[in-house]
């Protein structure tokens, strides 16, 4: 005799409806609040200003606020490239940054390779002592150097035997605006140096010197290209800020004299907009700036990454 088994009954789980499309945003967006304020403070105090900077570039204003601003369009920017003081502060700019590269560069080099053989506490003091310099005020090292460089009775002069007037005269002025910003950067210089030779694994400097390599040798093929990603940054830090790192000792010092010798392209947009009181020719070499440096800042990023050699 045969009993009938029912068959047994199939359960489908119900099907999960999808979440809607706001509730997906909700919880994506914890992530993005975090960043929300460091966002809103870079369009507030970044963007804003530049789109501000962009759009006074097309009219002329005298900074006055009962004076309105009058379109002038592009008359700012064809009025800037007429001027021959812009092509001159170009160039004035090219020195500054060939004369800080020693500074940025070479020295720091040499600097924080001599550091590594010096150990123990003497290494830390060693260090501040070459970072000190980074620690002083611009505006109060500019007049210690003023008086160190007085032409009459100044160290300077006294020490080499000399009556240079090293400040206003247009053949120093710059060398001496060079060496003293440069005076100033070094110590920062040797500490990126040093933190990039700190992160050189030592594995393959006592790797060649089981094969036999020298000091040299291990310093010529081994930690100059691995310290590469540090010089290409010092490098690009110093083409975009050299003519900013200059301005405060310019303006306390020699106000871009005698007769321009120190006026470079940072310098000269800001004496058209507060000199000169015109904001729309200094806006304008502002956005000129920028966007030349933007291509320059573009390039040596690329030319870096073809160059750099990384620990991989």
């Amino acid at each position: 005799m045969f009993v009938e088994i029912p068959a047994p009954v199939v359960v489908v789980p119900a099907r999960v409806a999808r979440p809607a499309l706001v509730r997906r945003l909700l919880r994506g967006a914890p992530p993005y609040l975090y960043l929300l304020p460091a966002l809103a403070l870079l369009v507030i105090w970044t963007y804003r200003p530049l789109v501000q900077t962009a759009q006074l570039s097309f009219f002329s204003w005298n900074l006055l606020p009962t004076q309105p601003a009058t379109p002038v369009g592009l008359g700012n920017y064809v009025r800037l490239f007429q001027l021959p003081a812009v092509g001159q502060a170009a160039l004035r700019t090219l020195e500054v940054i060939g004369g800080l590269i020693p500074f940025t560069l070479l020295v720091p080099v040499l600097v924080g390779l001599l550091g590594q053989r010096v150990r123990g506490r003497a290494r830390a003091v060693y260090q501040a002592l070459v970072f000190a310099p980074l620690l002083v005020a611009p505006v109060a090292s500019a007049t210690v150097w003023e008086w160190l460089l007085e032409p009459s009775g100044g160290a300077v002069n006294r020490v080499l035997g000399t009556h240079v007037n090293w400040l206003h005269d247009t053949t120093w002025a710059q060398p001496a605006i060079i060496l003293v910003t440069g005076w100033h950067l070094i110590g920062f210089a040797v500490l990126v140096v040093s933190a990039g030779l700190s992160n050189i694994n030592s594995d393959y400097s006592e790797a060649a010197m089981i094969d036999g390599a020298s000091r040299g040798q291990i310093t010529r093929w081994i930690t100059l290209p691995l310290l590469s990603p540090t010089l290409v940054f010092l490098a690009l830090m110093t083409v975009l800020l050299s003519a900013q790192w200059t301005f405060p000792l310019i303006d306390t010092i020699t106000q871009g004299g005698p007769s321009g010798a120190t006026t470079n392209v940072y310098y000269l947009l800001w004496d058209y907009s507060f000199h000169s009181f015109d904001a729309g020719l200094g806006t304008a070499a502002g956005m000129v700036l920028f966007v030349v440096f933007g291509i320059i800042a573009a390039g040596l990023v690329l030319l870096s990454e073809k160059l750099s050699v990384h620990d991989d």
